[in-house]
């Protein structure tokens, strides 16, 4: 019974939670993802030929940029732009996350 209540209350509560204001920084930490996205793509291209544990460095550096970077799509955006954000970055997480399982022996 307490657990029905739990989840009717959770789905009462969706609409209220959904149409909770932005932060006021959101302008700011979308423009910084944007170029945060630029230097990320550079950082992993320099990379490209350099030894095993500069990779995996980078690649981790990567895996909590797009952390951060989700996190920012969820709350700054609404809508299918936020939803196609979001799960960009999920499958993004997954992709790095196994790579650095492969390559560096996930650590």
């Amino acid at each position: 019974m307490r657990f029905a209540l739990t989840v009717a209350a959770l789905l009462l509560a969706g609409p209220v939670l959904a149409q909770q204001p932005r932060p006021a920084t959101c302008s700011r930490d979308l423009f910084q993802n944007e170029a945060g996205f630029r230097q990320q793509q550079a950082r992993l291209a320099g990379v490209a030929s350099a030894d095993q544990a500069t990779q995996c460095r980078t690649f981790r550096e990567h895996v909590a940029y797009l952390q951060k970077a989700r996190s920012v799509f969820a709350t700054c955006q609404d809508g299918p732009e936020r939803a196609r954000n979001v799960a960009e970055m999920d499958s993004e997480l997954v992709n790095y996350r196994a790579l650095i399982a492969n390559r560096c022996g996930g650590r």
